[in-house]
């Protein structure tokens, strides 16, 4: 099974300058753990202290929200994720 996680610039030097990576796994978590056992820091500019993804970074399955159930969420083969994050100003 294999699954691209789109990785965009403020989360792409983290993982070698790769723009896009497929993996495998069964939920978005375990997409994320496989990338970040192969790019290490990577799941640390997603996750708060509790392990929890940060408020500022939404993670989208297919283009659709995977709020609430972020981590948890299943995958199957061909999926796409894309983790983006949050701007904020004014």
């Amino acid at each position: 099974m294999s699954v691209k996680v789109n990785l965009y610039p403020w989360l792409s030097q983290a993982a070698g300058g790769q723009k896009a990576i497929d993996v495998t796994g069964n939920t978005i978590g375990e997409c994320l753990n496989k990338i970040d056992a192969e790019h290490p820091g990577v799941k640390e500019r997603l996750l708060n202290k509790e392990g929890n993804i940060k408020s500022y970074v939404l993670i989208l399955l297919n283009g659709e929200n995977a709020y609430p159930e972020e981590l948890s969420k299943p995958v199957k083969d061909g999926d796409e994720i894309s983790i983006l994050l949050f701007a904020d100003g004014g």
